[in-house]
């Protein structure tokens, strides 16, 4: 069994939750499993943009380099950061071990 990894997903309003994650598991998943208020409308299929998180920047280049549709659907997400990414195309592993990620304000549900 792979050991526990961390994330702390931070609401709007800066209050912060801590939760454990599992090696290969999305953000979006961690986020759902935990009861945090991550839409993924889509399911996690890359087909909307509900599930868009702002990467704190020292986490952001440790993730893989973003796909050209992940880049596509975050156009349509509200209050666009240069470190957004989408939560369902972040797969947790020992290199991101201890991520934090920012809820944004609003999701924009644009199919």
């Amino acid at each position: 069994m792979s050991k526990a990894l961390k994330i702390t997903f931070v609401e709007p309003d800066g209050k912060e939750h801590c939760c454990t994650a599992h090696e290969g598991e999305t953000v979006l998943t961690v986020a759902h499993r935990n009861g945090i208020d991550l839409e993924g409308a889509c399911e996690g299929s890359l087909a909307c943009s509900t599930c868009h998180v702002i990467v704190e920047p020292q986490w952001f280049d440790k993730l893989p380099p973003i796909s050209d549709d992940e880049d596509d659907m975050l156009d349509l997400a509200f209050g666009l950061s240069a470190t957004s990414r989408l939560g369902c195309q972040i797969v947790m592993n020992e290199r991101i071990d201890g991520i934090k990620v920012k809820l944004p304000s609003a999701t924009r549900n644009i199919k």
